[in-house]
C-alpha cells in the first residue's frame, strides 16, 4: 500500500486473516494460522526465485489472483496468455447470455455446432467484443 504493494501471496498461512483481507489490497494464502516465530521467519532475499504452491515464480512473472485462486505466468508468456484470456472471456460472456436466454449447452460449450460460431462472430460484431 504505502511502499507500492500490490498484493501478497503465500503457500503458508497467515495471522490476523480477516483484518487483512480489508486492508484493500488481494492477500492470498493457504490457511489462517497461529503466530509465526520471528526468529524463524525472516524475509532474508528480495527478487529472487522462488516455490510457491509446487509452482516457480521468477522475478518480473505476472501473478493473477480472483475469489477462485491465483496463478504464475512466465513473464515470457504474459502478452500471449492475456490475448488468449480476453478471447476466452468475450467467449464465455457469449455462452453464458446464450443459455441465460434458454439456449442449449449442447453444440454451444464447447462450439462443435457451426452455428454456434457464427452466432459468436455476430455477437462480437454487435457488442464490439
Amino acid at each position: 500500500m504505502k511502499r507500492g504493494v500490490a498484493g501478497v501471496v503465500t503457500d503458508g498461512g497467515l495471522r490476523d486473516s480477516p483484518d487483512i483481507a480489508k486492508l484493500g489490497f488481494p492477500a492470498y494464502h493457504q490457511r489462517p494460522s497461529a503466530p509465526t516465530n520471528l526468529t524463524l521467519h525472516q524475509a532474508i532475499d528480495i527478487d529472487v526465485p522462488i516455490g510457491c504452491g509446487d509452482a516457480p515464480v521468477f522475478p518480473r512473472d505476472v501473478v493473477v489472483g480472483d475469489a477462485e485462486g491465483v496463478i504464475v505466468i512466465p513473464a515470457h508468456m504474459a502478452d500471449e496468455v492475456a490475448a488468449e484470456a480476453t478471447e476466452m472471456t468475450a467467449f464465455e460472456d457469449f455462452v453464458q447470455e446464450k443459455v441465460l436466454e434458454g439456449r442449449s449447452i449442447l453444440g454451444l460449450y464447447p462450439p462443435t455446432d457451426e452455428q454456434s460460431r457464427n452466432d459468436f462472430a455476430a455477437w462480437r460484431q454487435t457488442t464490439g467484443r
